[in-house]
């Protein structure tokens, strides 16, 4: 594959005033993709992803309806630099985390505890933090739990009221979460994030492409997953000023699950972190239905905007083409109002950051298509993409190394008879996980031999995660 001829901006379409392009030393400030079902979202997410990795942008996709995936493959069946990820690994690389990597916020609405059950998860993450006790899939946090119901007045103590019926509550929020499958997203190897800002070696951005059909089904987890992506990326990368290009962009679709009954606390944090990553190099683009599924202070920083078709056949309906309509800058040349509802399928208005970084007047354009397929990939090909994987095998083999389960485990194997309070009883091994081999636990207890050696400083991100420095 030829090396691509670099631009310093991406081709979206065009429009009575000509051609309409996305500058990329403002791809960072954020965007929005709206209108409703059927008027073009799709191709036009896909026109613009494909557009930026083109350019040397790499890209993260959420593939919602599977309908998406066909961006890996042009339009002469070629395939394009692309990786596909899964949370269940059914689909794709299986994406994972720890359970101290999500931190407590997140995994607290993940979980949908009440503030009291909040309280006490925040309780365990501390106790494992002040224990040194690693928290990397559901069972680990499941063995600490019981230690501290077990032990619930001595911790109680030292870090806040315990109570049992808090923690039996958050037990079976994990037992409703592996029944959903949720169980999967944590473990090891976790994601790496760099495998997310890969480009190849023709200068194109590797598509990272989110098989989220079945995911989406589970609203909550979905949305979890992209917190806590953005949370990774806001808190591991540095500083980048203003750039050519962004390190990386996110494209969220169903963006409206993002922000269905979350706190007013995650919501401020999420509102925070999105507008600070832009100076990290990161562009986030939403896209919706309607600009109002948008926290209004979130919205305000998305700059680049791209609205197709709205109805207007109920109040509510109209409430939402007059909101849209005043977010762009006005055009003369035509109602805003009245052209969003006469908008054809793939047409949209345009308002995009100009090279001072204002908005520049709205624009009826017509979208191109993209230049890859539009539909699904068939099941031949993920796997032909899988095999030619820069990462293929790094995440297939899940490793179970020893963490709060095994530690608090092998407590209670060498307690005395008879067993005292403080005792935690033994709990069942999760099914499913493939043990290491003695040389892999062998190396990786010399590891964590030299990294104890060496001091263990930790602390808690925007979003309650797991720092190491």
């Amino acid at each position: 594959m030829d090396t691509v001829e670099l631009s310093d901006s991406v081709s979206l379409g065009s429009g009575s005033e000509g051609e309409v392009d996305l500058l990329l030393k403002r791809a960072n400030r954020h965007g929005l993709i709206a209108g409703a079902t059927g008027t073009g979202k799709t191709a036009t997410l896909q026109r613009l992803a494909e557009g930026l990795a083109k350019q040397g942008v790499p890209v993260f996709v959420c593939d919602v309806k599977g309908d998406l995936s066909g961006i890996a493959v042009g339009k002469d069946g070629s395939l394009n630099p692309a990786l596909v990820w899964d949370v269940f690994g059914k689909s794709g690389h299986p994406l994972r985390t720890t359970v101290s990597e999500m931190g407590p916020l997140l995994l607290s609405r993940l979980l949908d505890l009440s503030e009291a059950q909040d309280g006490v998860l925040q309780i365990c993450f501390r106790l494992a933090d002040d224990r040194n006790l690693l928290l990397i899939d559901l069972k680990d946090l499941r063995a600490l739990l019981e230690f501290v119901s077990d032990n619930a007045k001595e911790i109680g103590q030292e870090y806040g009221l315990v109570s049992p019926s808090s923690v039996a509550a958050i037990q079976r929020a994990l037992l409703a979460l592996e029944n959903d499958g949720g169980a999967e997203f944590f473990g090891e190897p976790a994601l790496d994030l760099p495998d997310l800002m890969r480009v190849d070696g023709t200068g194109r951005g590797i598509i990272s492409i989110l098989a989220a059909d079945q995911l989406v089904r589970s609203p909550r987890l979905y949305s979890t997953v992209l917190l806590w992506l953005v949370a990774e990326l806001f808190e591991d990368l540095p500083e980048a000023g203003d750039l050519d290009k962004p390190k990386l962009c996110l494209f969220f679709d169903e963006a409206h699950l993002l922000f269905n009954d979350a706190s007013p606390v995650l919501q401020e944090k999420l509102e925070q972190a999105v507008r600070l990553i832009r100076s990290k190099g990161v562009g986030v683009y939403f896209i919706t239905q309607s600009p109002l599924d948008i926290p209004p202070a979130l919205a305000g920083q998305l700059g680049n905007r791209i609205q197709h078709a709205l109805r207007a056949f109920t109040p509510q309906d109209q409430k939402v083409v007059r909101a849209a309509a005043d977010t762009f800058r006005a055009n003369p040349g035509f109602d805003t109002r009245e052209a969003i509802t006469s908008l054809a399928v793939g047409e949209a208005l345009v308002s995009l950051l100009d090279d001072s970084g204002a908005p520049t007047p709205v624009v009826r354009a017509k979208i191109s298509l993209p230049d890859s397929r539009l539909g699904q990939l068939k099941a031949d090909e993920i796997a032909r993409l899988k095999s030619l994987s820069p990462v293929a095998g790094r995440y297939e083999r899940e490793v179970d190394r020893e963490s709060a389960y095994e530690i608090l485990s092998r407590k209670v194997e060498t307690a005395p008879v008879p067993q005292q309070q403080s005792q935690l009883p033994q709990p069942r091994r999760a099914p499913g996980r493939q043990a290491e081999s003695l040389g892999m636990a062998l190396a990786k207890s010399a590891i964590r031999a030299a990294a104890n050696q060496i001091g263990r400083e930790v602390m808690r991100g925007l979003f309650g995660s797991l720092r190491r420095w």
